[in-house]
């Protein structure tokens, strides 16, 4: 409501005379111009924050203390600034797949004629996969297999690499050795390894590293990829044994721990380097003693890993 339009006092119009009509005239413009002072005074305000004039003003009402306030500097969202701090891999690693092969599976021994199927493997037919073997005590290959592969992938990951294994627990069987090529290929993997144990005679010890033969025939074409494989499985073994303390095996290899087979179909259909280690032999003590062991296993799987790392270019 306008105070300026609030009605007359009781008394008659007829009765206040020309000057008190004058008097209250003017008090109404002295209330109305009362209510128009803050307003204005406001409006003055706003200039001296705006534009800085009057920062002088001795005047007690010194309003200029709001343009202080912090909330007029944007700051950085949380998001933008975790991803500012984000780890990014770098240098030769960068944009790396590793496809890492835990070697047969603990349900091949439930599942034998799905494994005893053959499959093509380009120069030839053979199984789809066989059990693996055991030490005396009942161990697993395929146990000992899943567990140092899985040691091998924390490392490659904590290098930044990408690391993609061709079965885990989810399977009842297999996969078969074609399958376990194709997911190496269909990754476009920079380096392939696949994990073994052996399962010869007592006195049999060592490892050794498979390398693919030059082979032509059906899917299988190995030409390129022989020389980098025998790099990979060459820088692998060094690392492998430096790690382990481990011997070349010393029942074929002639001491080297390099064998080249052009009978395994994970080799001969694989389009990218790979190779297989077999990383002791299962049936003897002593090498059982070392693939039971944990630690032994963390060493195993530390090696593999410097060795592509270091194909790698890392």
């Amino acid at each position: 409501m306008r105070y300026d339009d609030s009605p007359p006092s009781p008394e008659s119009a007829s009765s206040v005379s020309p000057e008190r009509r004058w008097f209250a005239r003017r008090s109404g413009l002295a209330v109305g111009a009362a209510v128009l002072a803050p307003t204005l005074l406001a409006g003055w305000v706003l200039v001296q924050v705006t534009t800085g004039a009057g920062a002088d003003d001795a005047r007690p009402p010194r309003i200029v203390m709001p343009a202080a306030s912090p909330t007029v500097t944007p700051t950085p969202t949380p998001s933008a600034s975790a991803s500012a701090t984000a780890p990014q891999v770098k240098g030769p690693l960068a944009g790396k797949t590793v496809v890492i092969d835990p070697g047969h599976n603990t349900g091949n021994f439930e599942h034998t004629s799905e494994i005893d199927k053959k499959v093509d493997i380009g120069t030839a037919r053979k199984e789809c996969d066989t059990t693996g073997t055991t030490t005396n005590a009942g161990y697993k290959e395929a146990e000992f297999t899943l567990d140092v592969s899985r040691r091998l992938r924390t490392v490659l990951e904590a290098k930044g690499l990408k690391v993609v294994l061709t079965r885990e627990t989810d399977r009842a069987w297999g996969p078969c050795i074609n399958e376990r090529a194709r997911i190496g290929n269909e990754a476009a993997a920079d380096a392939v390894v696949s994990v073994h144990a052996d399962g010869v005679s007592e006195g049999s010890r060592g490892y050794h590293v498979i390398l693919p033969a030059k082979v032509k025939g059906g899917a299988a074409d190995t030409a390129k990829i022989v020389g980098p494989s025998r790099d990979l499985g060459e820088r692998i073994g060094s690392n492998f044994a430096r790690t382990t303390g481990s011997a070349p095996a010393n029942y074929l290899g002639s001491g080297t721990g390099l064998v080249v087979r052009d009978d395994l179909g994970g080799l001969n259909l694989s389009t990218q380097p790979k190779v297989f280690i077999e990383c002791g032999n299962m049936r003897d003590a002593k090498d059982a003693a070392l693939l039971t062991s944990p630690e032994w296993r963390q060493k195993a799987a530390q090696g593999i890993a410097d060795g592509i790392v270091g194909f790698l270019g890392g």
